[in-house]
């Protein structure tokens, strides 16, 4: 891959289904630097399975000629996570939105933990787990929340499953790593937002915001800004516009 057809930044997405939260933070980044989007969308007949994600990234990147900005939410941004681990040399910085410091935790993790403790229907749980992540809903919306969240049970390499719940230990990552997240986050809560701390590097940042699991949806401006401010610290060569304060 040329030059010119590498991007500055890559978004990672491994559940489709929530990508519509990502589309206003993706257009504020598009008007400073070039934004790709990788995503991995497995079928009903395939493993749920990281490593496969992680594979397919590398194929991608390897092409680059550059290292580029990884970042991504929830596992996305997992899968952004182990890719640095493995490959820092392809990997300019890391972003993480909604990751906590034990990684593997997600809206799955709560939910099958929930199936498991609680004898009540499904879809009862499925309402629970809409308004944690979204909040008090009117009743109408609060059906399309739950054929949402379905469809990501089917569709998104979380490692979580009724009769297993996934870990991984947490540690620090060599590249540039910037931890994002929201302040009333039911899920990665402020605990394992902060929990960070210790694994930071000189240079690393933690950035909370006000919202929930899909703070960036929300408030997508200032989490854009931070997210410019981090890589223009990170690489001298990618200088936010003088209109950077105007815009954002």
């Amino acid at each position: 891959m040329t030059l010119s057809t590498c991007p500055d930044a890559l978004w990672l997405n491994a559940s489709l289904s929530f990508e519509r939260f990502d589309y206003k933070l993706l257009g504020c980044l598009a008007r400073h630097v070039e934004v790709a989007q990788w995503a991995y969308r497995q079928t009903p007949d395939e493993p749920s399975c990281l490593d496969i994600a992680v594979t397919l990234l590398h194929d991608y990147l390897k092409g680059h000629n550059r290292p580029v900005h990884l970042m991504g939410h929830g596992t996305g941004g997992l899968v952004g996570l182990l890719y640095a681990r493995q490959n820092p040399h392809r990997v300019k910085s890391l972003t993480l939105l909604s990751v906590g410091v034990n990684p593997m935790i997600d809206w799955q993790a709560h939910y099958y933990a929930q199936l498991e403790r609680l004898p009540c229907p499904r879809s009862h749980l499925l309402t629970q787990m809409a308004y944690s992540l979204f909040g008090h809903q009117a009743r109408p919306l609060v059906s399309g929340w739950v054929k949402l969240l379905e469809q990501d049970l089917l569709h998104s390499i979380s490692p979580h499953s009724l009769l297993k719940r996934a870990s991984l230990c947490p540690g620090s990552v060599a590249v540039p790593l910037l931890v994002c997240g929201g302040e009333e986050d039911a899920i990665i809560d402020l605990n394992q937002i902060r929990g960070w701390q210790p694994w930071l590097k000189t240079g690393d940042r933690i950035a909370l915001f006000p919202g929930r699991h899909f703070f960036h949806g929300v408030s997508p401006q200032p989490v854009a800004k931070r997210v410019l401010s981090f890589w223009e610290m990170t690489d001298h060569r990618l200088v936010a516009p003088q209109s950077l304060r105007a815009v954002l």
